[in-house]
């Protein structure tokens, strides 16, 4: 693998733990009565110079007061600073290859400030619940991540990780904060998360329908057409037709002999087949009238534009067996992750609630 096509690997590695979520673990706040001091050694001449941005985009801007750096927010005992801030804002453009929308752009450094607070919050709850990761932990993860970038090494790693601006000792550290993070939510949320069966089964019955979709059916039809579209007394007439042919059927007449007689649809040559279709093929109002009787059972006449309709369903595919299986798990799925984003919603919230957040942007 060449250098570029390394770096760009990497760079997707990185934009998985760095988009959009700024340093987490960063600066502490220092005792109390040192803040402002630590304030001003960071926003004075002698702040530290930025990053570089992913793929060579400029340093942050200063501010109207000529300031590098400064808080831009507390979260309880962490702070976030301007420059971890502009730094998500660039690899979120970055990872998603487009610039920020005009006039969008204060939007989303919004909304990237909440999903930093929220980590940050994350972070210090994994930290309260003495979550720590195992070196065996840590060295798996990096070495998925060299696999997934194509690194052979450490030291190549570390080189394509510093041509980002980082460095090797706080990539594993972000990593490292992601695995305390995703250990932190599996015990307060994921682990409280269960779907039962009785929810599975009432899912199913609810959404029957379109998860059958797809499936095959065998269908014939019958057409009672109007002689002259538009007059009452034509359509009486055809209804009249209809429920004679209707009377044939449920008297034990055939249904294809008696398409070939009174049918006007195309399909009255071949005894009113219709053919395998698949469900979602035919209007929907007219196939779940069909898909709706048993096989083997006709439909009683119904009117639309063209006429009235007699349909006979031959056979249908149903979910059973392995099928059946697969839908259920696929349902289980569903379920569980309306469920758990539910959950981590709340307990985002329940955090934030019970946090000192102050936002200075």
């Amino acid at each position: 693998m060449n250098g570029l096509v390394r770096r760009v690997a990497v760079r997707s590695a990185l934009a998985l733990l760095l988009a959009g979520c700024g340093w987490l673990g960063g600066s502490r706040l220092p005792p109390a009565g040192s803040v402002s001091e630590a304030v001003r050694a960071r926003e004075g001449r002698d702040a530290p110079s930025p990053l570089p941005r992913p793929g060579g985009s400029p340093p942050p801007a200063r501010d109207a007061a000529g300031v590098v750096d400064r808080v831009i927010a507390v979260v309880n005992k962490d702070v976030i600073t301007l420059s971890e801030l502009q730094e998500s804002v660039a690899y979120y453009l970055y990872e998603s290859k487009r610039p920020a929308p005009p006039g969008g752009e204060k939007a989303l450094r919004e909304q990237l400030l909440r999903r930093m607070v929220e980590q940050r919050l994350q972070l210090q709850e994994a930290e309260r619940e003495k979550i720590t990761v195992e070196d065996a932990e840590m060295n798996e993860q990096m070495a998925e991540i060299m696999k997934r970038a194509g690194v052979p090494s450490q030291a190549d790693l570390e080189r394509v990780v510093k041509a980002e601006g980082l460095t090797l000792e706080s990539f594993r550290k972000r990593v490292r904060e992601q695995i305390m993070i995703q250990k932190v939510i599996r015990r307060k949320v994921a682990l409280r998360v269960s779907v039962t069966e009785g929810e599975i089964e009432r899912y199913f019955l609810e959404n029957r329908d379109k998860l059958e979709t797809g499936l095959s059916y065998h269908a014939r039809h019958i057409l009672i057409a109007l002689a002259a579209p538009g007059r009452e007394a034509d359509w009486e007439a055809a209804r009249l037709r209809a429920e004679e042919v209707w009377d044939m059927i449920r008297a034990g007449g055939d249904f294809a002999e008696l398409a070939r007689k009174y049918s006007q649809d195309p399909s009255a040559r071949d005894g009113g087949d219709l053919g395998v279709l698949k469900q979602g093929e035919l209007a929907s109002e007219i196939e779940g009238r069909i898909l709706r009787v048993r096989p083997g059972e006709a439909l009683a006449p119904f009117r639309t534009g063209l006429g009235y309709h007699i349909f006979k369903l031959e056979w249908k595919e149903g979910l059973s067996g392995q099928a059946l299986a697969q839908t259920k798990q696929q349902i289980r799925e569903i379920l569980f992750r309306q469920k758990y984003q539910a959950r981590l919603e709340a307990w985002l919230e329940e955090i934030k609630r019970r946090a000192i957040i102050e936002i200075r942007l």
